[in-house]
């Protein structure tokens, strides 16, 4: 039995080395046509020091685009940037400390950029972690619950109404398909009673999609218009706190998009010209996706976003 696994493993890795060309532009999905430049526009992404989110902060500078790259580690954001001025002639890509993990941080870097910066077209909401061991951000927040959620629901409330005073603009939530096996456990949102870190990360992407729908909601006829992603499964960093998911990208890496191709639907919802006036919508391959029943929920959405507010300690404008 154990021989036939074995050989059957074996013919598995065969025909993946041999058919890779025509597994990877499938994999690859969909890809962002819009030729829409930027000229003039002011750009903001979190965590755009790697992965898709340097590969979204790539593109939209290559469109004439300011793009304001917010990284917990600058040293290797400005790594990042620097590697984007290289491919791109004349870049505009600055980079600022953000650490999504401390509220404090958040603030700070709030406080700078509104007195700093006049006018922000698109903010993309791209950071995260994944399946981390538990641990807890600053202000004692479950890690993926605080820096996918929580974190980025903060730093939208603090920009808001810069990104109203700019409009028309538009806010990209990066999702996951992993929404669809989350729910929201309101009686232990930080995971004190118990915690697995895979449905820890399904919770905090649900939030994410539960979140642009709400913001949506509160967002219309402000020229403000707001969806949500899934970039697909991407070859990246995001698994290296699971060693079975590492394990899982290394075998199966054939099947990955790349970085550059999860970042499409991202940019597909920051520029496509058809997208003007569309908000509160879910996107994977640069078409709309599916939500699952608990990601519909009005109930919950508003339960959520009163819950976070309180944990913050704001009140929305």
């Amino acid at each position: 039995m154990l021989l036939l696994f074995v050989a059957g493993i074996g013919v598995v890795a065969v025909l993946c080395v041999l058919f890779a060309p025509h597994i990877r532009r499938y994999a690859a999905g969909g890809v962002c046509l819009s030729k829409a430049r930027l000229d003039g526009k002011t750009v903001l992404i979190t965590g755009a020091n790697t992965g898709i989110g340097k590969e979204t902060a790539c593109d939209l500078a290559a469109r004439g685009a300011r793009v304001i790259m917010a990284c917990r580690n600058v040293e290797k954001g400005e790594e990042a940037a620097f590697e984007i001025r290289s491919k791109v002639s004349g870049a505009q890509v600055e980079v600022r400390e953000l650490d999504l993990a401390d509220t404090c941080s958040i603030r700070a870097f709030a406080q700078r950029f509104l007195k700093e910066v006049n006018h922000l077209h698109i903010l993309i909401n791209n950071a995260g972690v994944m399946m981390c061991p538990y641990t807890k951000t600053t202000d004692g927040f479950e890690m993926q619950i605080g820096v996918n959620h929580l974190g980025h629901f903060l730093l939208t409330n603090l920009l808001i109404g810069l990104l109203k005073r700019s409009a028309p603009a538009r806010i990209v939530v990066v999702s996951s398909l992993a929404h669809n096996f989350g729910w929201i456990r309101f009686h232990d949102l930080q995971s004190l009673g118990s915690y697995n870190s895979g449905l820890a990360y399904c919770q905090s992407k649900l939030a994410n999609v539960l979140f642009t729908r709400e913001l949506a909601r509160k967002l219309e006829g402000s020229g403000v218009t707001v969806n949500s992603v899934h970039p697909g499964s991407v070859k990246s960093e995001l698994a290296r706190h699971s060693t079975t998911m590492s394990l899982l990208f290394t075998l199966f890496a054939v099947f990955l998009k790349t970085p550059r191709a999860g970042a499409q639907t991202s940019v597909y919802c920051a520029v496509a010209e058809e997208l003007h006036s569309v908000s509160g919508r879910h996107f994977s391959d640069c078409a709309p996706a599916f939500v699952a029943p608990q990601g519909r929920s009005e109930k919950t959405a508003k339960t959520l976003w009163a819950i976070s507010c309180d944990l913050l300690g704001i009140e929305w404008e």
